[in-house]
């Protein structure tokens, strides 16, 4: 699941507003960026306004807000924060205690009544807003089921309207600030009317008014239980898809780590007439419901496991909307045309002639559309440049296997429960056979196993971890190497791990040799920094088929001044921390760069593998599992703001820094101010390896050097990778009669340029 391209004019407009006055990327780290955990509801009808609430963390000072795409504005109405737990004991302090006074009072003047709530808070000066919050505080204090979230407390309100003209879709939403941009949260602008729940409707369900097809908006809280009641005419074939974890993808504090819904249909007896908790491997359910009866039906959702706070929140579509259920093949060759079928519900069309790109156009995925009556359903197809052949419905054991040879894709299907697809391989040496189809929306869960002519298992793969599909948890697609000789016949079957099968289980095999690639992600998407400065970026690689050949990284035709230092991803690593230099006088305030990879498909090769790095949000599941999740572009923000100049210049070595295994290697730094003592300058590794530490010292000549020393007990030599410092003063003023105990002051330069390093086997000086 891809966002929602950015316009860049759109959203250069909005920070541009703010550029000047941003603080350095590294103060982006720091905490103090806008958080934006959800937003509900989560949608608008195109051609109306609506008022939403965006929940999350530092967001008193969000100053703009960013809705991508055409069509669709938004301003901020209002800014809220319940009592915290000072506030909230600060408050009732000054009540007890004002109500004890006036008590003691009225004992004094011979009065036996009790002053009111009223009395006291006016005599204390607690307005009655404060009164209302201070209810709001004990409410919450006294629901045992209610956990305290500081990344949810705050909110903000905004009216958001949405033209007649604006496509339908997901939306990214953005938060900027005087301090930087906030992480995106989905927006959606849907076709149809929308409504939202009414609380409480656990026991007394909200009426749904208006016809279907329609859109229900609603928040479970924990132990909560929404329903919804609805007229339905007998005949009716009625969709119920849940949009939840389709609205927020990932929640890194909840286990499993997003919003697991569950629905029923119940009748008018309270009997259930349906019921889902997922659609195959989808974790939004999915109900089709053909009415029996006229009468009023009542619609139900809540959390598998009774969870729920503010971001739990859910969209619900209902009414007889087409529905794609599954297409086949799932994919086609380049430059071909090719008939698509379509199954699902309430489809008028259940076959698609679709033209794929040129070779020139190639992409491995695009999405098609087709007509269904008034509306249109989209579906995904993956485009190779292999000859393509189908599977023969024969082909379920060995004696009627099917033949099939390398650089050839397999279009499959596991027709029934138990069902098994056998093919013979026509083929010698190294092979890979990889099924992608879980990948492609299938809800076939596969399992590959090559076994030889005598039956014996040369090869088995179930699951293959694919990390550049982010939305995926369950990563059932099986992918399996293995060396075959001419001397005996293999046979590769292709079964479902469960025992699963039906129309809606097709696969894509290809067979081919090896074939060494990677694909690479570039964090964080957005950049803001002052002219000048040093940012660190992270390029994470994802190798494919024991590729492990260094990466050169460089940027694709910058403007003047951006520089990336420290460029290699090692053979050996999946990740690298590098630096991105800001021009000091940049051309233009707001850039969108592109940065790619270049390779040697193997040792001392002329054949380069090039690919682009993808701009990426790191977002964490359950508190522990990071995914790459790709955005559009990799934009960047100048501010001209001046920070702290550098004051220090490194001779770096042309190959880099070759730090002796257990020892000590001194680099050669040029002090730029005379007002910046030696003895107050510091230096502090970020994420370096464990062993090596660096410090600044003076050299024998009145200048500096930056020492690294190396630990032979905790790194080996062969490491390598870069190396990056952050710099700052500090000092403690003299003590004076007007501050007799001063404190410590600290001043931050930020990075230097990224050093690559390789520790040697080589001994060092002490």
């Amino acid at each position: 699941m891809n966002p929602h391209p950015i316009p860049q004019s759109a959203f250069y407009a909005l920070l541009l507003m703010f550029a000047m006055s941003c603080p350095p990327a590294d103060a982006q780290n720091r905490g103090s960026a806008p958080h934006l955990a959800y937003v509900f509801p989560a949608g608008c009808e195109r051609g109306m306004t609506c008022e939403v609430v965006v929940g999350g963390q530092f967001l008193k000072d969000v100053g703009e807000v960013y809705v991508s795409g055409k069509g669709v504005k938004a301003e901020i109405v209002r800014w809220y924060r319940p009592l915290t737990a000072g506030e909230y004991n600060n408050l009732n302090m000054k009540f007890r205690e004002t109500r004890e006074r006036l008590m003691g009072q009225a004992v004094l003047r011979g009065r036996n009544s009790n002053p009111t709530d009223e009395e006291i808070a006016e005599a204390a000066g607690i307005t009655e807003a404060q009164l209302r919050e201070m209810e709001i505080y004990r409410s919450r204090d006294r629901d045992p089921k209610r956990q305290p979230n500081d990344q949810l407390e705050e909110q903000v309100t905004l009216r958001i309207t949405a033209s007649l003209e604006a496509a339908v879709g997901k939306r990214e939403l953005r938060f900027l600030s005087d301090n930087t941009i906030s992480n995106p949260i989905w927006f959606h602008v849907d076709r149809w009317i929308e409504m939202r729940e009414s609380e409480p409707n656990d026991r007394v369900a909200t009426e749904v008014t208006g016809r279907f097809p329609l859109v229900i908006n609603g928040q479970i809280m924990p132990g909560d239980v929404d329903r919804f009641r609805m007229e339905a005419d007998q005949g009716m074939k009625l969709v119920v898809q849940v949009a939840a974890r389709d609205v927020i993808p990932y929640l890194a504090d909840a286990v499993p780590g997003w919003f697991q819904a569950v629905v029923r249909m119940m009748d008018e007896s309270g009997d259930e007439v349906s019921f889902a908790d997922s659609f195959y491997y989808r974790q939004d359910p999915l109900l089709y419901f053909e009415v029996p009866r006229d009468g009023r039906y009542t619609l139900e959702i809540r959390d598998a496991l009774y969870r729920g706070r503010e971001d739990f929140v859910y969209r619900i579509t209902v009414g007889e909307i087409p529905f794609v259920t599954s297409v086949f093949p799932l994919g086609a060759r380049v430059e071909s045309e090719s008939k698509i079928q379509l199954r699902g519900w309430n489809l008028t069309r259940t076959e698609q002639t679709i033209r794929t790109m040129s070779r020139q156009q190639y992409r491995p995925q695009r999405w098609y559309s087709s007509i269904q009556g008034d509306h249109a359903v989209r579906f995904p197809l993956q485009i190779d440049h292999w000859p393509e052949v189908m599977e023969e419905a024969t082909n379920d054991d060995r004696e009627t296997a099917q033949e099939i040879s390398t650089r050839m894709t397999v279009n499959g299907r596991i027709d029934e429960p138990g069902d098994k697809d056998v093919y013979r391989i026509n083929a010698t040496g190294r092979i890979i056979a990889e099924i992608h189809a879980r990948r492609l929306g299938s809800p076939l869960d596969s399992m590959l196993t090559l076994t030889d002519a005598q039956g014996n298992e040369v090869a088995f793969n179930d699951d293959y971890k694919d990390l550049s599909q982010a939305m995926l948890t369950h990563h059932a697609d099986s992918h399996l190497e293995a060396a075959v000789g001419s001397r005996s016949d293999y046979y590769l079957t292709v079964t479902d791990a469960q025992g699963n099968g039906g129309p809606d289980f097709g696969y894509r095999l290809h067979l081919r040799p090896p074939q060494a690639d990677y694909q690479l992600r570039v964090v964080p998407s957005t950049i803001i920094a002052r002219a000048g400065q040093v940012v660190p970026i992270s390029v994470f690689a994802l190798r494919k088929d024991g590729f492990d050949q260094d990466i050169e990284l460089s940027l694709v035709d910058p403007p003047p001044g951006f520089r990336l230092d420290g460029g290699v991803i090692p053979g050996t690593s999946d990740q690298i921390r590098m630096t991105l230099t800001v021009p000091q006088t940049p051309g233009e305030t707001a850039v969108t760069l592109q940065m790619e990879g270049s390779a040697p498909r193997r040792l001392r090769s002329r054949a380069k593998i090039v690919r682009p790095a993808i701009p990426a949000e790191n977002m964490m599941q359950a508190f522990i599992w990071y995914h790459l999740v790709p955005v559009e572009h990799w934009n960047v923000m100048v501010s001209g703001r001046p920070g702290a100049g550098m004051p220090l210049k490194i001779a770096m070595p042309e190959d880099g820094i070759e730090l002796p295994r257990d020892g000590a290697f001194l680099l050669r730094a040029l002090i730029h101010s005379q007002r910046t003592p030696v003895d107050q300058l510091h230096v502090e590794l970020v994420e370096a390896p464990d062993g090596i530490t660096a410090s600044i010292i003076p050299d024998a000549v009145g200048g500096a050097a930056i020492k690294f020393e190396v630990s032979a007990e905790k790194i080996q030599p062969g490491v390598r990778g870069n190396l990056l410092l952050s710099v700052y003063k500090e000092f403690t003023p003299e003590p004076t009669e007007d501050d007799p105990a001063p404190k410590t002051r600290r001043t931050e330069y930020g990075f230097l340029p990224a050093m690559p390093f390789e520790v040697t086997s080589q001994r060092g000086s002490r």
